[in-house]
């Protein structure tokens, strides 16, 4: 662990496990770890530290419990991911879990009581180590505003960056998801969670959908002179298929560039398809008709609806990252994994597991049958030109 990267925070009401917490982490090699007893003190902590790497976090404690923390930072963006350590029964860890996910905070793991320097230093592993030490407070406390966000597309500070998705047996490279960060010229990379949400009340995010597919296509055409066939996975927001035009403009942007549909993926999340208009069916078909392909996202993180994955045409399944964690220790997230690709082979749907950051984790999902994958175990999501060097060094070994 180097110690020049991790700021951690431990939230923990019982003073004794709170200096182990901090002892540990510092031993660990956290460059920086602050503590507090309740969740009170710890967002008036991070109101003068700015935001925190990753937060330790018990549940059960007296004045603000750890619930209501997680659900305030995970609208502010002061926290990047999460370790959770509590006594609670797993059960109840798991549903946790579960909120965390919908919060769009980063579940890191679930180390229980008392706490194991191993099994701590393996999840302090996995963080996202993006520069955050230059963010200050002010940043991390609120969303950007419509100025800025306005200022910043207009200057192109957007930048779409693509995590590979590989088959489970072969380590074969078969596609690409791109996202998208904000490389802020003061702040350095700030969380989309701090910028989609004012991006979409702009009405950007269908320019901003064009600008990553046009950028995806140059990418995707490189690759190919490169002998990399990559299929290249946009997300898509609902909303945005509520205008028929946006497939137009799609079709029209790939004939102008002679590419074909067959070449892209448009991943949704299942919770905002749930009430699916007619205009957002008649847009999911057109995109089928392009060539697209269509997976559905996170699927299980929401409420799951059945009947709409039968009546929506998705030909790709992206199980939840929150299962695979749990794979080790939750009989019911393998129970899932596995009903969840009968499901997709019985529909003849794709199924993607999100979320792979062990070797161990590969290994058990391919004896459940698994063949594609994503997550750090194999990659994590770089810019383009990376992404292509990327390639060449792994074909040359």
């Amino acid at each position: 662990m180097s110690a020049l990267l991790v700021r951690a925070l431990v939230l923990e009401d019982h003073s004794f496990q709170r200096s182990v917490a901090v002892s540990m982490l510092r031993t660990l090699g956290c460059r920086e770890v602050f503590e507090a007893s309740d969740g009170a003190q710890a967002l008036e902590l991070l109101k003068t530290v700015g935001m925190v790497d990753v937060v330790l976090c018990d549940l059960q404690m007296d004045g603000m419990d750890g619930l209501e923390f997680l659900q305030k930072v995970g609208a502010t963006g002061q926290v990047k991911s999460v370790i959770i350590s509590s006594s609670l029964p797993s059960d109840l860890r798991r549903a946790v879990h579960q909120m965390i996910a919908l919060l769009g905070l980063d579940l890191l793991g679930d180390v229980g009581k008392p706490l194991h320097a191993e099994m701590l230093a393996d999840l302090l592993g996995k963080i996202d180590k993006s520069p955050i030490a230059t963010q200050p407070a002010s940043v991390a406390l609120t969303q950007f505003s419509e100025t800025m966000v306005r200022q910043a597309f207009m200057k192109r500070q957007f930048h779409a960056w693509y995590q590979p998705k590989f088959n489970l047996r072969t380590g074969e490279v078969c596609g690409v998801e791109v996202l998208c960060r904000w490389l802020h010229p003061t702040y350095g990379i700030i969380s989309p969670a701090l910028f989609m949400p004012m991006l979409e009340r702009c009405g950007l995010l269908d320019e901003l959908l064009l600008s990553q597919v046009e950028h995806g296509l140059v990418i995707q055409r490189s690759a190919n002179e490169q002998g990399f066939i990559l299929n290249m996975a946009f997300n898509l927001n609902a909303v945005q298929l509520a205008k028929t035009e946006l497939t137009s403009t799609l079709k029209a942007l790939l004939a102008r560039k002679g590419a074909t549909g067959k070449g892209l993926t448009f991943e949704l999340t299942e919770s905002g398809l749930l009430e699916a208009p007619a205009t957002t069916i008649e847009s999911l078909v057109r995109l089928r008709m392009m060539g697209c392909r269509l997976s559905i996202d996170d699927f299980g993180a929401g409420f799951s609806s059945l009947q709409r994955l039968c009546q929506l045409p998705f030909n790709e399944i992206k199980l939840d990252a929150d299962f695979v964690r749990n794979l080790a220790h939750e009989p019911r997230c393998r129970a899932v994994i596995r009903s969840t690709l009968a499901l997709g082979e019985s529909l003849g749907m794709n199924v993607v597991i999100e979320g792979i950051e062990t070797d161990t984790q590969r290994r058990e999902l391919l004896a459940l049958g698994c063949v594609q994958g994503q997550g750090y175990w194999y990659a994590r999501p770089m810019p383009g030109p990376e992404m292509l060097s990327w390639l060449q060094l792994r074909s040359s070994e």
